[in-house]
Order: C-alpha cells, then structure tokens, then sequence
C-alpha cells in the first residue's frame, strides 16, 4: 500500500520576501494509505510530521518553492531531504514555463479551485478557520485529482493563449530510492 502524501498549506499572511518568516494557517494531506483527507492546525504539526517522516513521498504543487520552505520554519529537520514531487517542477521541466494549479486542473481534470489564497489569509484575520480549513482541502483535492491523472496518462494539459488545449508530458513514477524513515522530532 502507498504512503504518499499529498499537501497544501495555507499561510496566516500573504507571501513575505522572507519566507522564515511566514506563519502556517492550516495543513492539508491526503494519505493514500489510509485514503482520508486531513487537515492540521499549528498545534497539531508535531503529530503530523512524524507522519510525513514516513511517507513514501510528499507530493504537492509549488512545494519545493514555497510550502515545504514554510513547513521548515516548524520542523527541526529538512523537508526537501524527503522524498518529494512538486508538480509545478515537473510542469517547467516539460514546459519551460510555470503555469497556475487552477489553469492545469482545469484544462486536465475538468475541475477549478474553488479560490485562491488571499482569501484564506483574510479569513484567518476574520477567524473564519472553518473556510481555511475546507479551502486548502479543496486544493489539496484537485492536487490529488491532477496528480492521478498524470500518473495514470503520463500527461497533463493546459490552454494556450490561442485557446488551444495543449498536452504537458509528465513522468510521476516514483524512480528515485526511498530514504530510510527516522523520527526527526524525537527530543533528545
């Protein structure tokens, strides 16, 4: 059975020049071993990233460049010494270009994210976690959702300016090896 783990996060601000410096809302994951969708607040990180000590894979869109660099500002170790998969990598390899989860989503599955993230960081100033909570599960939804159909297809798609729909040549297999699992949070 698979241990990979797909994420999201959602910030209490909006993006900083400086990104150790930027706070954590809410985490979204879905866990293929036990096929839930799961969200976490700060208190309850210590709990979650002894579970992502042992994934498989953390796999994600944008996570090298911007929530696994966030998630570091909590965790005594290196996110980026797990294995990872961030699609939007993937994406600019094929491409040379980056392009938005809701354009790809949208063009390969069908289905758009339900906002962006301004809004969750202006929800968290109203104290609205409930929205938070159920936004980032949405994007951590079409993550899985773009993920699955890249894995399954070997591509993804989008629109170009000219309104042509556009194929994107992807490989999600997992090639590289896994690194041995070790409780990174364990005090000593």
């Amino acid at each position: 059975m698979s241990r990979e783990i797909v994420l999201d996060i959602e910030t209490q601000s909006a993006a900083l020049a400086d990104l150790s410096k930027l706070r954590i809302s809410v985490i979204g994951c879905y866990f293929y071993e036990s096929d839930t969708y799961e969200v976490f607040e700060e208190e309850e990180f210590p709990s979650l990233f002894k579970r992502l000590e042992h994934a498989d894979r953390l796999i994600g869109y944008n996570t090298k460049g911007f929530d696994l660099r966030v998630m570091n500002n909590y965790y005594n170790g290196d996110f980026f010494s797990f294995s990872n998969l961030d699609l939007l990598e993937e994406i600019h390899k094929a491409l040379g270009f980056r392009l938005k989860l809701d354009d790809v989503a949208a063009a390969t599955v069908g289905t758009r994210k339900a906002g962006h993230g301004l809004q969750a960081v202006e929800w968290w100033k109203q104290g609205e976690i409930q929205k938070i909570k159920d936004y980032c599960l949405q994007d951590v939804k079409v993550t899985r959702d773009v993920y699955e159909y890249g894995r399954k297809y070997g591509a993804l798609a989008y629109v170009d300016r000219m309104g042509e729909r556009r194929g994107i040549p992807v490989n999600f297999s997992q090639t590289q090896a896994v690194s041995p699992k070790i409780n990174l949070t364990m005090g000593l």
